[in-house]
C-alpha cells in the first residue's frame, strides 16, 4: 500500500480547481487532472475513490476553508450587527484573496455534484453564526424568515462584489465593504 503524501494531495486539489475553472467539470478527466498535478492517474486513486469523490472532496475542503475565514475571530457576545459586519468583511477578504477557489465553489454549488455533499459536515463551521441568528430572531432583532433569505441578503452581495468577473471596476475599500454590509443589515433587521 502506498503512503499518502500531503504535497501530492494538495497538488491534485490545486490541479482540480485550475482545470475545472478552465474547462469545466465534464471535460476535467482524472487523467487531465493527474497530468496537471504532475502525478500518475493511479496516484489520484490513492486519495479518492473516483472523479466524483475528488470533486466533492475538493468542494468540501474549499467550503470548510471559506467557513473558517468567515468565522475567524467570531464573537457571539458582540451586538449582532457588529458580529455580522465582521463576518461580511472576512468573507469579502477571503473571496478577494482566493478567487480561483470561489469560482470552483460557485460552479460546484450550481452543479448536480452539490447533491452529493454532506451538508451537515459543511455547515458545522457556521453553527455559532446560526445560533446568533436564531437568538436574534427570538429577540426580535432580525426578521423571522427562512435562513436562506437572511443569508442571501447578507452574503450574496459580497459574493457579487468580490467577483472581479462580475464587478471589475468595484473599488474594494474597507468603507465600501462596510457600506455593503450596512445595507445588508438594513434588509434583515426589524
Amino acid at each position: 500500500m502506498r503512503v499518502k503524501d500531503e504535497n501530492k494531495q494538495q497538488a491534485i486539489i490545486s490541479a482540480t480547481i485550475a482545470l475545472v475553472n478552465e474547462i469545466g467539470f465534464a471535460s476535467s478527466s482524472v487523467s487531465k487532472i493527474a497530468k496537471q498535478a504532475g502525478v500518475s492517474p493511479a496516484t489520484i486513486y490513492i486519495y479518492y475513490k473516483n472523479k466524483e469523490d475528488l470533486l466533492v472532496s475538493t468542494y468540501v475542503t474549499i467550503k470548510t476553508c471559506l467557513g473558517d475565514a468567515l468565522m475567524a475571530d467570531f464573537d457571539a457576545s458582540l451586538p449582532v450587527e457588529d458580529a455580522l459586519m465582521n463576518t461580511g468583511v472576512n468573507l469579502f477578504n477571503y473571496i478577494s484573496a482566493n478567487s480561483e477557489l470561489f469560482y470552483f465553489k460557485e460552479q460546484f454549488a450550481n452543479s448536480p455534484y452539490n447533491d452529493l455533499v454532506d451538508k451537515a459536515k459543511v455547515e458545522a463551521a457556521f453553527l455559532p453564526l446560526f445560533d446568533v441568528l436564531q437568538q436574534s430572531v427570538k429577540d426580535k432583532i432580525i426578521k423571522d424568515v427562512p435562513f436562506e433569505l437572511i443569508f442571501s441578503h447578507l452574503y450574496y452581495p459580497i459574493f457579487g462584489l468580490a467577483n472581479p468577473r462580475l464587478n471589475p471596476d468595484f473599488k474594494a475599500t474597507p468603507d465600501n465593504v462596510r457600506a455593503v454590509m450596512s445595507m445588508a443589515w438594513d434588509a434583515i433587521k426589524l
